[in-house]
């Protein structure tokens, strides 16, 4: 039981800490602002929570493939690196800005071309439109499958998504899938609601700082287990 809360308490703090002011909040947000938000919300926090299982999945199956000892040194391998690199951006103080803008400027070119299109189509073409649309859109919203899509393969890759892969690869799996989407749920929930006046409130620095150091503590952790055993 112990084992389940602790990786539920680091999966939580990693997830929150990683996630406020990440490409994917200023996503959901800015979705939030043109949309409903409770399709943006579904959307997203869907996506989120089946990314979450999958990266604990691949967690969990990794020292089937690799042996014990070597996932363990990967994992505080990188929780060192996430947290140099967190204490990096937290130093350098660009990233928030920089991550705002490039979201908006994908999701306003996008939003602009589909506000074209639709002012060439007449009325008379939606039944057309609506068969030629793919099996998935004529049972889900698009406006749903697009803010899962844009979450979904914006999480692929990122820090947060490794760094669920090697909690969970040294933790008990199940706590940290509980934890992680515990933590997608209040973060996407914050997005929603009014993500960038709420990062504007919150230091990214402090933040990024915050971050880097957690995972440097999990680092610290990780490698004194290994010295230990």
């Amino acid at each position: 039981m112990s084992s389940v809360v602790q990786g539920f308490t680091k999966s939580l703090a990693m997830t929150v800490l990683s996630e406020i002011g990440d490409k994917t909040f200023f996503a959901a947000a800015i979705l939030a602002m043109r949309h409903p938000r409770k399709l943006v919300l579904s959307g997203c926090l869907s996506a989120l929570i089946v990314m979450t299982i999958l990266s604990a999945l691949v967690g969990w199956a990794a020292p089937n493939l690799i042996s014990r000892k070597w996932t363990h040194h990967i994992t505080t391998f990188l929780f060192f690196g996430f947290g140099l690199w967190s204490l990096w951006d937290g130093f350098k103080d660009e990233g928030e800005a920089e991550e705002l803008a490039e979201v908006e400027a994908k999701l306003n070119a996008d939003w602009k071309t589909n506000r074209g299109t639709t002012k060439e189509n007449s009325k008379d073409d939606d039944e057309i439109k609506k068969q030629k649309r793919p099996f998935l859109s004529q049972f889900f919203s698009p406006i749903l499958l697009k803010a899962f899509s844009i979450t979904f393969f914006g999480e692929w890759g990122d820090k947060s998504q490794l760094a669920t892969i090697g909690l969970a690869a040294d933790e008990n799996p199940f706590g940290v899938v509980l934890g992680g989407i515990l933590g997608q749920t209040l973060c996407t929930i914050a997005a929603v609601l009014g993500g960038k006046s709420l990062a504007a409130q919150i230091s990214e620095k402090i933040v990024a700082l915050s971050g880097g150091v957690l995972f440097i503590v999990f680092g610290i952790q990780s490698f004194l287990s290994t010295v230990d055993s």
